[in-house]
């Protein structure tokens, strides 16, 4: 028995309802393309995957083993997140 996980994506509301991407259109099917091993294609679908993946391993790691400067590296990390989501949005729109 073959189990395809693009069966199972959920599709975007926002697309649907008012037909424009929304802010988080493509990381459902970057996260494929990482399980899949293309890591270039995950890029190109939504380019702050990566920084999202180590967003969240430094807060996993951070809450086991207590970091120095834990919180500014944390803020950082938020905001390149929130620039590379809004950038890669803005693009898409224009």
């Amino acid at each position: 028995m073959y189990f395809n996980l693009e069966d199972y994506m959920l599709p975007c509301l926002n697309k649907k309802l008012f037909g424009f991407d929304c802010l988080g259109c493509g990381l459902q099917r970057s996260v494929l393309l990482i399980l899949k091993g293309d890591l270039i294609g995950a890029f190109k679908m939504y380019p702050a995957i990566f920084s999202l993946i180590f967003l969240i391993g430094y807060v996993f790691l951070n809450l086991k083993y207590n970091f120095n400067n834990s919180q500014f590296i944390i803020r950082l990390l938020f905001a390149v997140n929130a620039i590379l989501i809004v950038g890669n949005f803005i693009l898409k729109l224009l």
